[in-house]
């Protein structure tokens, strides 16, 4: 009960939370921002990558809030495809908690 708990359904929460948050921000008159929508979605996923290749040094006020917009829209494209990822883990978690408690393995006589 422990593994499906923090292995399914606390990351499901997260993730179906935050992506809750987002969706209002990305509602425009014109449509929908998928992009917008991308970014935000997964700069939290992929922003501690980010910080890690470029860090602002030697730069003015400017640059250092140039380089941090540039973190946040290369870690939200990067974190995209980690919230994929985490989505199709939690998929494979659900189908491995179904598979196991609906098929066990006969005792061998």
């Amino acid at each position: 009960m422990k593994k499906v708990l923090f292995e399914i359904v606390v990351p499901a929460v997260v993730l179906a939370l935050w992506m809750i948050t987002c969706y209002p921000v990305c509602c425009k008159a014109e449509g929908f921002d998928y992009f917008l929508y991308w970014i935000l979605v997964g700069c939290p996923y992929g922003i501690r990558k980010m910080c890690l290749y470029l860090i602002p040094k030697n730069f003015g006020i400017a640059g250092s809030m140039g380089v941090f917009a540039l973190n946040c829209i290369i870690g939200g494209l990067m974190g995209g495809i980690v919230v994929i990822m985490r989505i199709a883990k939690i998929f494979t978690e659900i189908i491995k908690v179904i598979g196991g408690h609906f098929w066990t393995q006969c005792p061998k006589e």
